[in-house]
């Protein structure tokens, strides 16, 4: 009884551990690098890949291939070990061994495994650059749902001081001190405190549920993130020179790696088109064998009457008859030698070289090494505009985190600044020397250069974030 009460307290500890989790961005950025389908198809991409790599291997082989065949014939048929026509019925069995190998082709198979090397290098860099793109989609959903996290705190926070204002108001009111007009206006002003709550909370939720899809996570009331302990944490990169950060792009960003490896491909594809123009040199072994239950005839001398005397001709001089010895034959029919016996008897051996030189195949060969050049000027202008989009991107999160850093900096000292006021405000308010209309537009400010601080905040922290990628940090490396 004692145990299954303790296993019933542990199993609803675990359950409601799990209800309770709170997800971290670390945690939230590996779950999609796990579970994103956009990830998966990319290494489904990089498996293919292999799959071609292994077909480019196996055409520098020689390929080697077994053949076999067993029939049965009646009626008149050639036997295939006399090669003799027979009115039977008999059972005939067939076996060939061929070997080939390619001795030259234009090294066409050789620059293949070359090209499939290359793209699967290529798809690597892809699929690197797909999973930065999800960690960003991931940290930036993440940091929306703080941030409406931390604005909801904001307003549930003042919401609280308001309704302290409406108590201390209200006894102010009921005593006489104050008109009913102040404590009509604290309360419509909790009333618009409540409705934006509300909204926040909404927010929040929706918040919560787009990061949980993106994430494919199904249970959406569960879900939640933890929302401590993130603040601006700067390795360095706000203070490195533009210069340095986009040198930097330049050698490790995925964008880059992928154009320069489409280049490469386009090189390699102008070479195998190439190597159509020369003669392909193959070499060819084979060995085949056959066996047949098909009885055979053969003759043999008599050997009771070994021979006799048969005219030949006649001498036309003197008329005499040209004679001559002839062996007595007779026909006998036998049996088929054994099975083993004839596949050694009746095998044989083909071997060598053949050399197929092109010389008009309709231009076929010339159009592909026509598309492959226009093909490789593509795909270096592709580099170039690759490396000219990079700069551009560079550049402009470069500006976009310089100006997210000064837009924070102004929203701390703006909030410092409605802080004294509220606080003067207040003061003024709690002595009766302010109304309630103007104590409350003073709170409104306040509440809003909180709400606006938490953005900047935020927005400058992914700003920073997207500034420490480009420079080469892997997304599961960054520090929030």
């Amino acid at each position: 009884m004692k145990k299954s009460i303790i296993i019933v307290f542990l199993l609803a500890g675990i359950i409601g551990h799990s209800q309770n989790k709170k997800w971290t961005l670390l945690e939230c950025v590996e779950h999609a690098l796990k579970n994103n389908i956009s990830v998966k198809q990319s290494e489904l991409d990089l498996e293919s890949t292999e799959a071609d790599r292994l077909a480019a291997i196996g055409n520098l082989l020689p390929s080697l291939s077994a053949s076999s065949g067993i029939s049965e014939n009646t009626g008149l048929s050639f036997n295939p070990v006399t090669n003799n026509a027979q009115t039977t019925t008999f059972l005939s069995v067939t076996g060939r061994i061929n070997v080939g190998y390619t001795i030259f082709d234009g090294l066409r198979n050789y620059r293949t495994l070359q090209r499939a090397e290359i793209s699967k290098l290529a798809n690597q860099y892809r699929l690197e650059k797909m999973k930065d793109d999800i960690s960003l989609f991931v940290a930036n959903g993440y940091l929306q749902t703080i941030l409406n996290k931390a604005n909801l705190k904001v307003l549930k926070s003042q919401n609280e001081v308001t309704k302290e204002q409406i108590q201390r108001t209200q006894e102010l009111v009921d005593a006489g001190s104050l008109p009913r007009g102040d404590l009509l206006e604290i309360q419509a002003t909790d009333a618009s405190e409540q409705q934006g709550i509300i909204n926040a909370e909404n927010n929040v939720r929706i918040s919560l549920i787009s990061l949980a899809q993106l994430l494919l996570i199904k249970d959406y009331e569960t879900f939640d993130i933890e929302d401590e302990g993130y603040d601006i944490v700067d390795e360095g990169i706000s203070s490195k020179d533009i210069d340095e950060i986009l040198a930097k792009a330049k050698e490790s960003r995925s964008e880059i790696k992928i154009a320069q490896e489409n280049v490469a491909l386009a090189e390699k594809d102008l070479q195998i088109s190439r190597g159509a123009y020369y003669p392909t040199v193959s070499a060819f072994f084979g060995y085949d064998t056959r066996y047949t239950d098909a009885t055979s005839f053969i003759q043999e001398i008599d050997q009771n009457n070994p021979s006799s005397t048969q005219q030949i001709g006649v001498v036309q001089s003197t008329g005499d008859i040209v004679v001559s010895q002839f062996p007595n034959l007779l026909t006998r029919e036998v049996d088929a030698d054994p099975f083993t016996e004839q596949l050694w008897e009746n095998d044989g051996i083909s071997y060598g070289i053949q050399v197929n030189i092109p010389i008009f195949n309709g231009f076929a060969v010339r159009s592909n090494v026509m598309r492959s050049k226009v093909n490789l000027e593509r795909t270096q202008f592709q580099l170039e505009q690759a490396e000219l989009d990079l700069e551009s991107t560079v550049y402009q999160a470069y500006v976009d985190a310089k100006g997210a850093l000064k837009s924070f900096e102004a929203a701390e000292k703006a909030l410092e600044s409605q802080q004294l006021a509220y606080d003067y405000a207040r003061e003024r308010y709690d002595v009766g020397l302010t109304n309630a209309f103007d104590f409350s537009q003073s709170k409104l400010r306040y509440d809003n250069a909180n709400i606006e601080l938490n953005r900047a905040k935020y927005d400058y922290i992914f700003k920073l974030k997207v500034l420490e990628l480009y420079f080469g940090i892997p997304a599961t490396e960054l520090k929030f």
